[in-house]
């Protein structure tokens, strides 16, 4: 008896590259097809503006193993990865952009390094197709989210990669508000390798990410992953009332034993504004933490769906 195929699972999040969707997808089933294994392709429409779930219609109309799910609005690229992965049935579970950055030729070699005994297969983009704004602002979260969290990380890994199904049934377990695809992959420690593979040129329209939004993700992460923040305001704190103590001892000598008179309201009133100021900070960074634990208590769902094709039974089971 020969051995079954295996079953490989390509999650695509949606937004604004509709007229790659025909060319993704013939490229994913060509691919596939000379590993050889069988495929199930799942494209989330994360509220695409392009009206792309009508080329998910057609695509799903067409092949029955390519299954559409659209979500209520948009929530987010990492939370369109989470709806996907919530109802993939594959051995073997890949997470691709939709834009052709993402060569689709490269699933081939992310497979076949994974059946080396790894369970999560990284697609590293040494030399990157962005703008040097996104490059540069991509390399500085990293540090910045390697300070705060302890963490060693690679600014060249994004999304694209292939996990183990039971890499991605612990994925699921974690339903926190904050989400990043491949740090969460990284947080959970399985084994763990990573390929340089080709990165190319948008396929169709721009980035979302702009730099609010970048600014906002790596926040939000930080206040995630990490209590850094809190205990650097302590440190500072602590740093700034040894520094008062000594500037006041210095002035109680001079006072009483040097018979010299302490002026200067300037000053006093610049220090009262300056502490002023690092408590207001202090008091932000605190009601950021305030405000994730708030969203994390309301329990809400993490992607609502307004439509399904081909949805499979035991997908079902899998939510």
């Amino acid at each position: 008896m020969g051995t079954a195929k295996p079953v490989i699972s390509v999650v695509v999040p949606i937004y604004g590259c509709r007229s790659c969707l025909r060319e993704l997808c013939n490229r994913v089933r060509a691919t596939i097809a000379d590993i050889p294994a069988d495929y199930e392709i799942l494209l989330v429409n994360d509220s695409s503006p392009d009206h792309a779930w009508k080329t998910i219609t057609e695509l799903a109309g067409e092949d029955p193993l390519i299954r559409g799910i659209d979500l209520a609005r948009n929530f987010g690229q990492h939370y369109a990865i989470t709806a996907g992965l919530d109802h993939t049935t594959g051995d073997w579970v890949v997470v691709m952009d939709c834009d052709l950055q993402d060569r689709p030729e490269e699933i081939a070699a992310l497979f076949q390094k994974a059946q080396e005994g790894y369970e999560v297969v990284f697609a590293k983009r040494v030399v990157r197709r962005d703008s040097w704004l996104k490059r540069m602002s991509s390399k500085a979260f990293y540090r910045v989210y390697d300070y705060f969290t302890g963490h060693v990380s690679d600014h060249t890994v994004a999304n694209f990669s292939i996990a183990h199904k039971k890499v991605i049934k612990g994925f699921r377990q974690m339903r926190e508000q904050s989400r990043l695809y491949p740090l969460f992959l990284q947080w959970m420690g399985y084994k763990t390798a990573s390929i340089v593979v080709e990165h190319k040129e948008r396929g169709e329209g721009k980035s979302s990410y702009n730099l609010k939004k970048l600014i906002t993700l790596a926040t939000d992460t930080i206040i995630a992953q990490s209590n850094k923040p809190l205990r650097l305001s302590i440190q500072i704190g602590f740093f700034i009332s040894l520094g008062s103590f000594l500037y006041g001892m210095y002035l109680f000598l001079r006072y009483f034993f040097m018979d010299e008179h302490v002026q200067g309201w300037t000053s006093v009133m610049v220090s009262m504004y300056f502490i002023a100021g690092l408590m207001f900070f202090n008091f932000g960074i605190i009601g950021l933490y305030i405000g994730k634990v708030f969203n994390e208590a309301k329990g809400r769902p993490l992607y609502l769906i307004r439509e399904q094709i081909n949805e499979k039974e035991a997908a079902k089971d899998r939510r």
